[in-house]
Formats: C-alpha cells, structure tokens, sequence
C-alpha cells in the first residue's frame, strides 16, 4: 500500500474528514517519525510496532566493477520490529483463504452503479472478513 492509497482508504472511512485533511495528518505523523528516528529516538505504537535505530559498523567493500577495495563508513539504518498484536493478525490473515481475483472481480462487477475506479480501489481493500474463512493446510 502507498501513501496515497493509504490516504483514500481513510478518505473512505472517514466521512467527516475531508481528503486535504487526512493527507496533511498522515503527512505529520511520517514527518514526525522521520524527525524522531533522526534525532536517534525510537518510536513505539502500542499494538504495531516500534522503529529504532540499528548501526552498522564501518567496513571494507569493493568496487562491483574495478573491485578495487572500498572503505564504507558507519551507519545507522531506520529498523521497524511488528508488535504481537500486529504479528498476530497477519498470521490469521494468512491463513485465510482468499477467493482468486478474477472471482472477486467478477461479483463486483455484477453491481452496475460501480465505476471502474471504484471496482479497482475495492479490489485492493476489501475486507478479509468478506471472504471464505476456510485455513489453509
């Protein structure tokens, strides 16, 4: 999922938002944790996850086309850890069983007051609950 996907998503959702609205707060909300990491902060959401900062060590590369050696300095990498709440849902959606797109696309397009965009952008984010619930073994 995009940034822009994850914006009409909630656009969707959230009727009494406007799409202006939802763009600058997921703005702010990746700006501050970009800030945050970069002042060597780490960043925890209860029930997703948490960001920290992982450094890697200087070393010796080479050069992929003369392969003479490279010196590589220190540094430090963005590392998202998934929380048990969110590990644990995609585990079960994992084990769901989802019916083939071309099935899914053909009951949506059944409904003739739907436009094609509007078939597309259910096709991305249909819920899991929609579907058959049967695990996969």
């Amino acid at each position: 999922m995009t940034k822009s996907e994850l914006i009409d998503l909630l656009a969707v959702r959230q009727d009494a938002l406007s799409r202006k609205d939802i763009d600058d707060a997921v703005s702010i909300i990746l700006e501050q944790i970009s800030q945050a990491l970069a002042a060597g902060e780490r960043i925890e959401i209860r029930g997703f996850g948490s960001f920290t900062l992982h450094e890697r060590q200087a070393r010796l590369g080479r050069n992929p086309r003369t392969g003479e050696p490279v010196a590589l300095p220190v540094r430090h990498v963005p590392h998202f850890r998934a929380g048990k709440e969110l590990r644990d849902r995609v585990q079960i959606a994992a084990q769901l069983t989802l019916p083939p797109r071309r099935e899914l696309a053909d009951h949506y397009i059944t409904d003739p007051a739907l436009t094609l965009r509007e078939i597309s952008f259910l096709l991305r984010f249909s819920e899991p609950s929609a579907f058959s619930c049967a695990s996969r073994r």
